[in-house]
């Protein structure tokens, strides 16, 4: 990392250890209680962590980012942070336990209702239409197709990254090889700050202290969304959004977990920094 970069991964990481450090001092606290849950291990942990990471890394992406894209950043950031917030409180309503996953989502649709998950999913869609007109290139038909690229790409990934969100440390992980692997070029500059942000969170979520929950995943899969979609070849994105989109696709019959741990290789980096059984 140049210089420059390297400040801005400083900062996010800064940010997010200050984050934490709020955190944990609500999480002690009344106000804290309904961010508190039980994880995969039976263990309490903090959905807190979320919002101390959507904070850091949508701020320090918004500084870093080059001009063109710094209203964009803000944007998808935040509001999938928000719209993720509120699915870990809503969500975790009883009337809202299968509401889960696209189907479950379609499924309370046809009854009269609107689930958490699909506040969030639109909440995100809408911020990642607008970072495609903030962000857009050229006119006619080759906008459109940019266009909804952008789009599909930040709202896709900031599902995907969520969908991650299943072990201790999986989601960040993830985030981190996506970003340490795009910050070359005039863009790479976006994902500095949310590279250092989410370094700073995951030693907690490897302790089991937080989890990044929606808000956390969602706002941090945004922001990587938003880099790929910067990407200046128009076939690489495309391939990305298939990648994406399949991917996403194959988890509603798929069960991630159970790849990761059957694939050696995947299984030994999941495992890693991870508290034991």
């Amino acid at each position: 990392m140049t210089g420059r970069r390297t400040a801005f991964a400083v900062t996010g990481a800064l940010a997010a250890r200050a984050g934490l450090a709020g955190a944990a001092a609500l999480t002690a606290r009344p106000a804290g209680a309904r961010w508190r849950r039980t994880n995969y291990a039976g263990r309490p942990v903090s959905l807190l962590g979320g919002p101390a990471l959507a904070v850091a890394a949508t701020a320090s992406a918004a500084l870093g980012a080059p001009v063109g894209q710094r209203a964009a950043a803000a944007v998808v950031g935040t509001v999938a942070g928000v719209v993720g917030g509120y699915d870990d409180l809503a969500g975790a309503r009883p009337e809202q336990a299968r509401d889960k996953g696209l189907a479950g989502h379609l499924a309370a649709l046809r009854a009269g209702r609107v689930s958490a998950g699909a506040v969030k999913v639109a909440g995100i869609g809408a911020a990642a239409a607008v970072a495609a007109v903030l962000t857009r290139r050229g006119s006619g038909r080759s906008a459109v197709v940019d266009g909804v690229l952008a789009t599909g790409l930040v709202a896709g990934t900031a599902n995907l990254v969520n969908l991650l969100d299943l072990r201790p440390g999986r989601a960040g992980k993830a985030a981190v090889l996506v970003a340490a692997s795009t910050l070359g070029g005039p863009g790479g500059s976006l994902v500095a700050g949310p590279l250092g942000a989410t370094l700073g969170v995951l030693p907690a979520d490897l302790g089991e202290r937080v989890m990044l929950g929606d808000a956390g995943a969602n706002a941090l899969g945004a922001l990587l969304g938003l880099r790929l979609a910067g990407i200046e070849a128009r076939g690489t994105r495309a391939a990305l959004l298939a990648t994406v989109t399949a991917l996403t696709l194959a988890s509603e019959k798929v069960s991630f977990t159970r790849v990761i741990e059957s694939t050696p290789g995947l299984r030994e980096l999941d495992r890693l920094g991870r508290r034991g059984a």
